[in-house]
């Protein structure tokens, strides 16, 4: 199979785009179209910077020191001093993903000729994607404002040859180390690109398109272990009608119930609830609302997409230079359009993972499992069966909604008050981020579970979905049948999240039913 190339021009990358590239080691090509764009707007640059007017960041200083005039022999090195001193960041080393989803995100921006950024300064960051090199970002250091300015500061450190970086593969070496095997030259700054390089929301963009991806993956995953439950508990599958769906017609809701609707079709488990007059009418909100908690969940997911879609058209630098040859101040790179919709989708994740642990906890109740045993165990009472797993649960979805609690409403002012109000929208999408592996590990439990009901639902069988996944599920917890003792937990818990986030338990039930919506 040919490498795949992501071509970065002067338009806009997709999602899809930024996946290939920070995930899946895509290399990347600058567009023709894009060198001239550069060319032409660093002429505009260069013109600035004889000028006996004061130009912001190009002959004066940043931030608060933005009134400071700097000569002209100085203007190199207050392009290097910006990015040595910028690069303040402290705590744990962020993810290789996020860093290559920020380098080409910062590229695509540089590439749209709107920063005044010379062709050849973007080649470095195209060259160091495609050698695999990785500079060193640490957690914290990122307001949200005037770009992620700390993150971004150590991949510009590199870029010159210094700060820290790992290679292709995964040693961490000196910057111009890792250039220097790669035969890369070290950019030498000029007039305005130290700037351009920090001035970006890339690091909260980049994290935003791979929160989106894993969503939308891990809530069509949610239907899938929701209409297991319904299995497993014997429950009512007339609620998820198309015709009941329509009479409240958000689109999430309609595909979240069509989707447990296909997995339910001839479910031998679904007819084992029908007969005599045992039929509940109604069953608990866990299982009867699912669609409609799933279906809100999916619908803030794509309004999160169309939010990153217009970031992703976007040329995020200050100043820029505009399309008539003018460079002016703005406050494009303030990032509260990403930051809130950072903090919104760690509400709905955290909450269909709690209606997730709900099911989960039903289950294990004997005054509401429908004649399970105690907490699916073997022999209750010397087995505890899955009782602690659900604590598992239940404490990884209380941190979830600790999670929750926005972080784009708690601005602290900085660089002597001229950045007095900022978004924190790195910190909105450094929690998102931990929430959705958490995610995948309350849904592994509660896959765990409904196939466990399974074992004792015999010779009633799930439905063609249901019994795909069931056998995915039993390659992580082998154990089948109903007089099977307690054993280690802990793996099984692990194996079916890696699972469900590789996409397997999905491709499962998708080889029964066809694609889910």
């Amino acid at each position: 199979m040919a490498e795949q190339t992501v071509t970065v021009g002067v338009g806009a990358l997709s999602i899809e785009d930024v996946i290939a590239v920070a995930r899946g080691g895509a290399k990347v090509a600058i567009s023709d179209e894009s060198k001239h764009e550069m060319a032409l707007s660093r002429a505009v640059i260069d013109h600035l910077a004889g000028d006996t007017v004061p130009h912001y960041g190009i002959s004066t200083g940043f931030g608060a020191l933005a009134s400071t005039s700097i000569p002209k022999e100085q203007r190199a090195q207050l392009q290097k001093s910006l990015i040595r001193s910028h690069a303040a960041g402290a705590g744990p080393e962020v993810e290789r993903e996020v860093v290559r989803g920020l380098l080409v995100l910062r590229l695509s921006t540089l590439c749209t000729g709107r920063t005044g950024v010379r062709p050849e300064t973007a080649q470095v960051y195209a060259d160091m994607l495609n050698a695999g090199i990785t500079p060193v970002v640490y957690e914290y250091g990122s307001l949200g404002c005037s770009g992620d300015l700390a993150p971004l500061a150590a991949c510009a450190l590199v870029a010159m040859g210094e700060g820290e970086a790992r290679n292709a593969d995964g040693l961490k070496i000196g910057g111009g180390e890792a250039l220097r095997a790669a035969g890369i030259t070290p950019v030498d700054l000029k007039e305005k690109e130290g700037l351009a390089l920090v001035n970006g929301t890339d690091g909260m963009l980049g994290m935003l398109c791979m929160a989106i991806t894993d969503l939308r993956l891990l809530l069509k995953t949610a239907d899938v272990a929701a209409a297991m439950s319904v299995e497993g508990m014997l429950g009512n599958d007339r609620v998820f009608a198309a015709d009941l769906q329509a009479l409240r017609p958000h689109r999430g809701q309609g595909d979240s119930a069509a989707n447990i609707a296909r997995m339910l079709k001839d479910s031998g488990l679904i007819e084992a609830g029908r007969p005599g007059s045992t039929v509940r009418v109604q069953d608990a909100y866990s299982l009867r609302c699912t669609p409609q908690v799933h279906g809100a969940a999916r619908d803030t997911v794509e309004y999160a997409a169309s939010v990153a879609g217009v970031e992703l058209a976007s040329a995020i630098d200050n100043p820029c230079v505009t399309l008539d040859g003018r460079v002016e101040s703005n406050g494009n790179f303030h990032g509260a359009p990403l930051a809130y919709v950072l903090d919104f989708l760690a509400i709905p994740t955290a909450d269909v993972a709690s209606i997730s642990e709900r099911r989960t906890d039903r289950f294990l109740d004997v005054a509401r499992n429908r004649g399970l045993p105690a907490f699916l165990a073997g022999d209750p009472g010397v087995d505890s069966g899955f009782m602690i797993a659900q604590y598992t649960a239940a404490g990884i979805v209380s941190e979830m909604k600790r999670n929750a609690v926005p972080a784009s409403v708690d601005s602290i002012p900085s660089s002597a008050m001229q950045e007095d109000h900022v978004s924190m929208g790195w910190a909105a999408a450094r929690k998102l981020r931990r929430s959705i592996p958490a995610f995948a590990r309350v849904l592994a439990v509660e896959l765990l579970c409904s196939c466990r009901s399974f074992d004792f639902r015999k010779p009633y069988r799930p439905g063609a979905a249901g019994a795909a996944v069931y056998r995915v599920v039993r390659q992580y917890a082998n154990e089948i049948g109903p007089d099977v003792r307690d054993t280690w937990t802990t793996p099984q818990i692990e194996g079916v999240a890696e699972a469900i986030l590789s996409g397997e338990v999905l491709a499962a039930a998708e080889s029964a039913v066809g694609a889910l919506k």
